[in-house]
């Protein structure tokens, strides 16, 4: 194992500080940081893309568990120490300074499998979720996502019908993949701590089923959630054929979205892909 400095002599060193503005919040915990790359298994001689590496805690415990790493960076600031610690894992770090939104991930590792591990910025956090379970392409090239969010967003992704944070993200991290909570990490264990708790979720892609187009989920999900408090015949009315659609699968128009589970969507995505 490679000897490196302590992460705050590196950040010291560099005078680095996290940027408010870029959603940064450092971890230096490098017991905490090596659980969180073991998270997907052995990561030998796998590629793994990494959004906000920062000074590069994540990083170094990616590359001791044998990973090769793309890291995606936009703070020119952070580009020295993660030089540093490329030098340290000759042929194993690759940097790319740019916005992880407007890059294609899957074009940097030319079609071969990635998992992808990541203390998200806050500020893009949601936004690379959505992006990374969505699209009609399925399975996709990436083959798990080992993601730090807000406790806040890390439970909606994992929640089950009926309850408060059961949403769009829950049906798009579940609907065709497997998603825990693999983790929760104290606000103290961050430097500067953030205002809340977080989490760490972890998601498989699983099976896409038949006859769902995903751009037809989203418009239902996005429609029924959108007005979560009113009933279905009122939040759907705006999706053409969606009230037909209920009376056609006996689902009654005066339920709530949260009362529907994932099958059900399912079910007038899959009757709303067929009419059209």
């Amino acid at each position: 194992m490679t000897n490196l400095p302590p992460l705050r002599e590196v950040i010291a060193a560099h005078g680095l500080s996290a940027s408010k503005a870029l959603g940064q919040n450092f971890l230096f915990d490098e017991q905490l940081l090596g659980r969180i790359a073991a998270i997907p298994g052995d990561l030998s001689g796998r590629n793994v893309l990494e959004v906000g590496p920062g000074p590069g805690g994540l990083t170094r415990a990616l590359l001791r568990a044998g990973a090769k790493v793309t890291a995606i960076e936009m703070d020119r600031r952070c580009l020295p120490a993660l030089a540093e610690l490329g030098e340290a894992f000759p042929g194993r770090l690759t940097v790319i300074e740019g916005d992880a939104l407007k890059i294609d991930h899957d074009a940097i590792f030319e079609g071969a499998p990635y998992a992808i591990l990541s203390n998200l910025p806050y500020n893009i956090g949601t936004a690379l979720f959505t992006r990374w379970m969505g699209g009609e392409d399925w399975p996709p090239n990436w083959t798990s996502l080992t993601l730090m969010f807000q406790q806040e967003v890390a439970q909606r992704i994992v929640a089950k019908p009926g309850s408060g944070a059961y949403g769009r993200l829950a049906v798009l991290a579940q609907w065709r993949g497997t998603a825990k909570l693999a983790m929760k990490v104290h606000r103290s264990a961050f430097t500067p701590p953030p205002k809340v708790m977080s989490a760490i979720v972890h998601v498989e892609p699983a099976t896409m089923p038949e006859g769902v187009s995903a751009a037809k989920l989203e418009q239902v999900t996005a429609a029924a959630f959108g007005q979560r408090r009113k009933m279905l015949r009122q939040s759907l009315k705006g999706v053409p054929g969606a009230l037909d659609a209920l009376e056609a699968l006996n689902i009654e128009p005066t339920r709530r979205a949260e009362t529907l589970d994932i099958g059900e969507f399912l079910e007038l995505a899959r009757f709303l892909t067929a009419a059209n």
